[in-house]
Formats: structure tokens, C-alpha cells, sequence
């Protein structure tokens, strides 16, 4: 039914109008990318860096620079060759997927040879309390962030029609699979306490059973990670291509490079934001803000679903799903979303805070169209000097 790239903003956008669409990219631009991409490139830092610094925490300086080299280095390999990108994902996938195996199958050697009082007590101290039910959803549900990027470059896929519902019929169900027997692996061999107080978990875990080979698991979530931030670059320069080519966002960042045809300014603003945000080390409050907002979101393009089979009913729809589904997925979020608000005020409430903040950019930048002539000047000179600078153009012509 809407067959374009963007993800939750094209969905909110046909469902409620232009100012949430953009209220939602606001969002990801400053809040959900570039948190999301920093966090997963101080979690590759501080696997790359831990087997160096054993007994202590590497230190904040040298994980914030792997970081940004890393962030760089992706976001270079985004702006020269798309096919470079697609090889990369794909290496790295396959190198989780080994991960995920190698610590499953270790647990169950771990288990058959009569180790199993971790998993007696795997339980024990949970609390039922809803508001830490959700804050522990959200730090969770942050590892299956990139459930929805394929969304994002719809306009990319070949037949999307066919091919997006297949990918996310045979992905979702394997990585909750996977992702499952990693965690009942790590409490089959870590106990309550260790997996509390560990910073880098699948060290601690390899550390206590695969004895002399134990540096093979941080190298191979340090992978991982790789493969999260390289997927996430792509999608998201995605996203806000297709918000600058709406007029959401100033249309430099809609530019697409003269030769590879690659979003470059969009990828390298990312950067820019992404690395501002190294700064900051504190990865659990940071997740918590994420997800929260993304939540927010994700519960108004569900409900932008279900307005839009009440009030468009008679629109062709290639992809159907049971409304059932969706309802139960709407009442998932909306209690995720409050009761994390009522356990985390501080943190949720800098996430709103944000996101409201977004009301009057949109008025005065986005609305206001008789702006004075000064300010029109300076954007398209900025736009000119973007396009000279990265030998960029818009999709649609052959200058700008």
C-alpha cells in the first residue's frame, strides 16, 4: 500500500499528515540513528579493547576513539560502493551466526557434563514490578533494533511486494531463535551475579569455558557489532534521503554522489552527529532513551496501520495482515511505553522533551513558507557549496 523507503516516517506520514512524519524524523535524526550507531561502536570498542585491559575497564579515551575510527571507516565504505556494503553485511552475519552457535553449543557441553544448578536458579530475584518489566523490554528489544530497516530502502527492493514479507517471515523467527538459546546459554554458565555485574558478558563468558581459546568470542562479537553499525549506516542515510527529498530536511542532504549514485552528504552528516554522541560511555541509559522513543513511534505507525483500514478500507492492499496482530502489537507498546515512563521519568521524559522541541522547527523551517529572502539566500548557498564540495545532485536532474 505504500511502496516507498522510510520506514515509520513514509508509514506516519500517510496515516497523520507532515508534522508527525516529521516530529518522527526529528526523532531519528538527533535521538534514534546516531544513539543507536554510537552505542553499537562503544560496544565493538570495548570488546575490541577488553582481552587488552583484563582486570580493569579499558580506559573512556582509547573506547571513544575505536569508536569513531570504526563509525568512519563504515560510513566511508556507505559512500563509495553500495556492493561493498551488501558484502560487508553479509560476511558480518555470517560471523554473529558462528558467534550465536559456538556459544550454544558450548553451554551444552557445559550442561552435559553435569553443570546445571545455573539454570536451577537462572530465576531467582526476578522482580514482577511492571515498570521494570518494561525497562528491561527496552534494553532487550534494543538488540533486535534493526527488525525494520529492510523498510527503510523499499524503493530499493527488487518485487517488494514478494520479497520484503518473505524476508521478515524467515529473519524474525531465526533471530528470535538464536537469540533465545544465547541468553538461556549464558545463564547455563554464568551465574546470576556474574551476569549482573559484567560490563562485556560474552568475555566473562568465554573466559570461563573456552579456557586458552577464550579471545576468539569478544573478536567475534566485536563482528558483530560491526555488521549492526554497517546495516544501520545504510538504512538510516536512507531514511533521511528520502526526508530531504520531502522538503523535511534541507535538500543537501537529498544529493546522491554524480558517479556511485550513494547518499554521501545524508551518510556523512550521520557521522558527524554519531560522533558527538562518543562522548558519552553511559550505554544502559542511553539504550533506555532509544528504545523509548522508538517505541513512542512504533506505536503511532500501528495505529497509523489500523486508521488507515478504517478510513481508506477499499485501498489495494498486496500485503494483508490479520488486524489482530497489530492490535496486540499497539497494546504491547502503549504498555511498554507508560510504564517505562513511570519506572525511568527522567530518561523518558528527555526523549518527549526532545521530541517536542521538534513542534516549533517544524513551524518556523518547514510551515513558514514566505521566509525572508536572507534566509532563503543562505540555504541554497549552502545547498550549491554541498554540491560542489561532494560533486553530489539531486536524484531527479542532472545539475542543481
Amino acid at each position: 500500500m505504500i511502496p516507498k523507503s522510510g520506514g515509520d516516517y513514509a508509514y506516519i506520514g500517510e496515516a497523520f499528515g507532515n508534522l508527525p512524519a516529521f516530529l518522527y524524523l526529528w526523532g531519528a535524526l538527533f535521538i534514534l540513528v546516531p544513539t543507536g550507531n554510537a552505542i553499537t561502536a562503544l560496544t565493538f570498542a570495548e570488546y575490541i579493547l577488553k582481552p587488552l585491559w583484563p582486570e580493569c575497564h579499558p580506559p573512556t579515551a582509547a573506547i571513544s576513539l575505536i569508536a569513531a575510527i570504526i563509525t568512519c571507516f563504515l560510513t566511508v565504505i556507505n559512500c563509495y560502493n553500495v556492493k561493498w556494503v551488501t558484502r560487508v553485511q553479509d560476511s558480518f552475519t555470517a560471523a554473529k551466526i558462528l558467534a550465536l552457535l559456538i556459544t550454544f553449543f558450548a553451554s551444552l557441553w557445559y550442561l552435559f557434563s553435569g553443570h546445571t544448578e545455573n539454570l536451577q536458579n537462572m530465576m531467582e530475584g526476578t522482580t514482577t514490578k511492571p515498570g521494570s518489566i518494561a525497562s528491561a523490554f527496552f534494553t532487550g528489544l534494543f538488540s533486535y533494533s534493526g527488525w525494520n530497516f529492510l523498510n527503510f530502502v523499499t524503493e530499493e527492493l527488487k518485487d517488494p511486494y514478494k520479497n520484503l514479507p518473505r524476508a521478515i517471515r524467515i529473519s524474525m523467527p531465526v533471530v528470535t531463535l538464536v537469540y533465545a538459546l544465547a541468553n538461556v546459554a549464558y545463564f547455563a554458565v554464568l551465574t546470576n551475579d556474574e551476569v549482573l555485574v559484567s560490563e562485556v558478558l560474552a568475555v566473562t563468558f568465554s573466559e570461563k569455558i573456552l579456557g586458552k581459546v577464550a579471545w576468539i568470542m569478544p573478536l567475534f562479537v566485536a563482528m558483530c557489532t560491526v555488521g549492526s553499525l554497517n546495516g544501520a549506516i545504510y538504512a538510516s542515510s536512507r531514511l533521511f534521503f528520502v526526508g530531504a527529498r520531502n522538503g523535511h530536511l534541507p535538500l543537501a542532504i537529498s544529493l546522491i554522489d554524480i558517479r556511485r549514485l550513494t547518499p554521501v552528504p545524508s551518510l556523512i552528516f550521520m557521522c558527524v552527529v554519531t560522533l558527538t554522541l562518543l562522548i558519552s560511555t553511559d550505554i544502559e541509559s542511553l539504550m533506555l532513551i532509544v528504545s523509548a522513543v522508538e517505541a513512542m513511534f512504533t506505536l503511532c505507525s500501528v495505529a497509523g496501520l489500523l486508521w488507515m483500514r478504517h478510513t481508506l478500507p477499499q485501498k489495494m492492499r498486496p500485503i494483508r495482515v490479520n488486524l489482530i496482530l497489530p492490535i496486540v502489537f499497539l497494546i504491547t507498546c502503549t504498555f511498554l511505553v507508560i510504564f517505562c515512563f513511570f519506572e525511568n521519568p527522567i530518561k523518558v521524559g528527555i526523549g518527549i522533551a526532545f521530541i517536542a522541541l521538534g513542534v516549533p522547527i517544524y513551524l518556523i523551517f518547514i510551515q513558514w513558507s514566505n521566509k525572508p529572502k536572507w534566509l532563503q539566500s543562505a540555504c541554497n548557498s549552502f545547498n550549491i557549496t554541498c554540491s560542489k564540495m561532494f560533486l553530489c545532485i539531486p536524484e531527479d536532474s542532472k545539475e542543481l
